[in-house]
């Protein structure tokens, strides 16, 4: 591909980005601004007035596709009225439609796929030199993302660092193995080295991600998830190890221990089981039973007491019965989740799900999902009261989003925590707070003396 001179890299330019969807995009993004930062781009919040925009999509759901097919709509006119405007489409949304993106909207300049995210400096030049022509990009490989892309990370406490990327699950109501490819894990090295990075720039929680976190490293096996976990643990700097997408068929006893003799990896356990019958699961290709979940919990418990476990769930897959459902629902009150992720099962076009017979109607899998929902909410409630006049101790995350007198954090058990502001507290640091009023999302205290 052509390059641009020099004189054209220093120019000042300004670069829209919005991303969709999630964690992984946005690491994607922060990948992406770091890029086009050394090519003399700054990022821009005022879209009518940027030289580029990219929109980073998601199309785990069909509503997320919509909402990028709309906005892309909004962005025709700014082409109109800006010719030499670069526009341009990423993500998994771009991977799945490729060349169809732009003969629906042929004010698109490029599309690059997930797997060609370090390909974007070299596309925005040639576009640059070139104007008039389409570049799509959308090529699956074996490879992961080098490792000397730059990254432009947001102010947050907490740095995104992917260590795989793709899918070798195939879970039938699900797009990403399509979009993202076959598993692909990073060196250990390379992951420490990031690591590193993050801290020495004021980071002090990373999260770990990986679509399937806990299969890592059965690629190159140089180090599997508990041997990575332990090896960010023991970074000089770093406060707080987070980790996530969890696959139950994966996690090993030995991540457990890991979790349990660590000083900084967060006692939360996300793990999405997804639903609560085995018929439904095997229709889900989810691998494991509802007993082999049972005993992993169990693991948990007793290895780590203290561990917060939260999980996701989806009401009306095709063929949920009233008995399944019920089952769900004596699931749900037998392992007794902190928190759960509810939501509706929608169609996802490409997927084996979205041809399956008996599909649930929407009236019904609302009253479900509402059932479910009031089911949950009171055992989170129940189990946060359990906390009050409890001291916790939180990442200081600043003022919450509608009141600058309440500060907000969160506990190595990720959950939300509320006081009002003393003064003397600082963002990225840790407090003591005793709680109060345990409430079924939040918790709220009064900050200790410290």
């Amino acid at each position: 591909m052509k390059k641009i001179d020099n004189n054209t890299k220093k120019q000042k330019k300004s670069v829209y980005m919005h991303s969709y969807g999630c964690q992984m995009n946005q690491s994607d993004a922060e990948r992406m601004l770091g890029q086009l930062l050394t090519i003399g781009y700054e990022r821009t919040d005022d879209i009518t007035s940027a030289d580029l925009i990219l929109l980073n999509t998601c199309c785990v759901r069909e509503s997320a596709e919509d909402k990028v097919y709309g906005k892309i709509g909004e962005i025709k006119h700014l082409k109109q009225k800006n010719p030499r405007l670069i526009f341009g489409i990423t993500g998994c949304m771009a991977q799945k439609e490729g060349d169809a993106l732009i003969k629906r909207a042929p004010h698109i300049d490029f599309v690059l796929g997930t797997n060609k995210v370090h390909e974007l400096i070299h596309v925005v030049e040639e576009i640059q030199v070139i104007t008039g022509r389409h570049i799509v990009d959308v090529l699956l490989g074996d490879t992961e993302l080098p490792d000397d892309v730059p990254v432009q990370r947001g102010d947050g406490l907490s740095a995104w660092v992917p260590i795989m990327y793709g899918c070798n699950n195939f879970c039938s109501y699900c797009i990403v193995p399509y979009v993202r490819g076959r598993e692909r894990s990073r060196l250990p090295e390379d992951v420490v080295r990031e690591v590193e990075s993050a801290v020495t720039d004021g980071f002090k929680e990373v999260t770990l991600l990986g679509q399937n976190v806990n299969s890592y490293g059965k690629d190159h096996k140089k180090a599997d998830f508990a041997d990575l976990l332990q090896a960010v643990d023991n970074i000089q700097g770093i406060e707080r190890v987070r980790y996530m997408t969890s696959h139950p068929k994966d996690l090993s006893d030995k991540v457990i221990e890991t979790v349990k003799n660590s000083r900084h990896i967060c006692e939360h356990f996300h793990l999405p089981v997804q639903y609560g019958s085995n018929r439904i699961l095997k229709a889900m290709n989810r691998i494991y039973t509802v007993e082999y979940y049972k005993e992993l919990v169990k693991k948990i418990r007793k290895s780590v007491p203290n561990a917060s476990i939260t999980t996701d769930l989806i009401v009306g897959f095709p063929g949920e019965t009233d008995d399944d459902f019920a089952q769900l629902l004596d699931f749900l009150r037998e392992v007794r989740y902190d928190a759960a992720y509810t939501f509706l099962y929608s169609k996802r076009s490409g997927t084996p799900a979205a041809t399956m017979k008996d599909q649930v109607a929407e009236t019904c899998k609302k009253e479900r999902l509402h059932k479910l929902m009031e089911i949950q909410n009171e055992i989170s409630l129940e189990i946060n009261h359990k906390l009050l006049g409890q001291t916790v101790e939180v990442l200081v995350e600043g003022a919450s989003r509608t009141d600058d007198t309440v500060w907000t954090g969160r506990t190595r058990t990720n959950k939300i925590v509320l006081w009002n502001y003393q003064g003397t507290e600082q963002k990225g640091s840790l407090a003591e707070v005793a709680v109060t009023h345990p409430q079924t999302w939040v918790l709220k205290g009064e900050l200790q003396n410290s």
